[in-house]
């Protein structure tokens, strides 16, 4: 017997995984079980005394060994991270459901919370668990777990608990994109998952979905970081797509459809993340030293000659220090007196020109002027241009407002929908 600990043993246990084994300790046999986490995100372990009655039934029968687990992991739901397992009534489980009759053990499950998943997991038949017979629906137990099983059946559940009917086809294009059992796992391709009579049709269905989207890309977008990409791109990408399979496939259930979509979508946006940022500026460049700063005090230099164009070092500058309480970022020319001021939290910029320089301890004297930002694309239109002729060459990119109450006004309508 295997040692546990320096007063505990193993007396009995199944297999490798979680099913709960018997142990003795001091003298007690216990049934031990792995159930939830603490606080700290460690498993948490839970014991139970037994007899020596239960553990016979234990060992010679694994259907009731996996009801008693099914029937005791509520209770150590209800314990949660930090709280103790409520023995007295983990205790009252063990004689009706490892001691009774079959169908007094069914008729106990009916009045009683059980967790399903370690049932399904381990073979239990899914027709008579659900008409209540969970004696006869351990028949088909065993040892070894199909986590995979009790993944689909979770999933089988939770859509007829929302009314969601799935036909033949549907259910194949999710297992396809592997969004069956949890829809928002990465969607990835998955021709071997699919039955094979139903496959010519599903690849049919995706390659309406890959015809939508050909002349469309999602953009890397700095202002979500290193690996962010535009959501807007997304969004446009999922609309074309989803629409597209609808026309051409209409009986397709809409969980199937969007499943496609976001396939298409996630393929995309790993594209984007492997494109350097130079392959979304334009190769114009800008002919006085720049410098780049943060709303944390951060600043770089640009000169003229480097490695990377402006738009590009300045978009780096951004992805690597852009975070939620660091959203505006500036370009200043001071060859030329002027900058510009990108406020993403609010999808808005400002233009900032040298009127007047300081004289004779005087404070210079600056025109300010603001205008909205039509997303990343925006934005990417404005520093471009900026670093190519300051903010002469923003003209065309307006409309600039110098009064700030006149901008705020056009900001929050555009924020409930209105005119942008």
């Amino acid at each position: 017997m295997g040692k546990t600990g320096a007063m505990s043993e193993v007396v009995f246990t199944r297999g490798s995984g979680w099913i709960p084994s018997v142990v003795r300790e001091d003298g007690v046999l216990k049934l031990r079980l792995g159930a939830g986490a603490d606080a700290n995100h460690e498993p948490r372990t839970f014991t139970v005394p037994v007899g020596e009655q239960h553990l016979a039934v234990i060992r010679e029968d694994l259907g009731r060994h996996l009801l008693l687990w099914s029937a005791l992991l509520p209770l150590c739901d209800a314990a949660g991270t930090r709280g103790r397992l409520d023995e007295e009534a983990a205790v009252a489980l063990l004689d009706p459901v490892l001691l009774a009759a079959p169908a007094d053990v069914d008729a106990y499950f009916r009045g009683i919370p059980w967790d399903r998943g370690p049932l399904i997991a381990h073979g239990a038949g899914i027709a008579p668990l659900e008409r209540g017979e969970v004696c006869a629906a351990m028949r088909t137990a065993t040892e070894a777990s199909d986590a995979e099983r009790a993944q689909e059946y979770s999933a089988r559940r939770r859509r007829a608990e929302r009314g969601t009917v799935l036909g033949p086809l549907d259910a194949a294009v999710l297992r396809y994109t592997g969004q069956y059992a949890h829809g928002a796992t990465i969607p990835k391709r998955l021709p071997d998952a699919v039955d094979a009579a139903l496959r010519p049709e599903v690849l049919r269905v995706v390659a309406t979905a890959e015809h939508a989207c050909a002349g469309l890309r999602i953009g890397r977008d700095p202002r979500r970081g290193r690996r962010g990409t535009d959501k807007r791109d997304w969004e446009r990408m999922a609309t074309t797509v989803e629409s597209a399979v609808r026309r051409a496939h209409p009986g397709l259930a809409d969980e199937a459809v969007r499943s496609v979509g976001f396939l298409m979508c996630s393929e995309a946006a790993d594209r984007a993340r492997s494109t350097s940022l130079e392959a979304y500026e334009e190769a114009a460049d800008g002919r006085t030293v720049l410098s780049f700063a943060d709303d944390k005090g951060a600043e770089q230099k640009w000169h003229p000659g480097s490695a990377r164009t402006a738009a590009v070092a300045f978009w780096e500058f951004v992805e690597d220090r852009v975070g939620a309480d660091n959203e505006v970022f500036q370009i200043e020319d001071e060859e030329r007196g002027e900058a510009i001021q990108l406020y993403f939290y609010a999808d808005s910029a400002a233009r900032i020109t040298a009127v007047r320089e300081g004289r004779g301890g005087s404070e210079p004297e600056y025109r300010v002027e603001y205008g909205l930002v039509d997303g990343m694309s925006g934005y990417r239109s404005l520093v471009s241009a900026f670093v190519r002729g300051g903010c002469a060459a923003l003209d065309g990119l307006g409309p600039w407002m110098p009064d700030h109450a006149e901008f705020e006004r056009a900001r929050r309508r555009r924020a409930a929908g209105g005119a942008r």
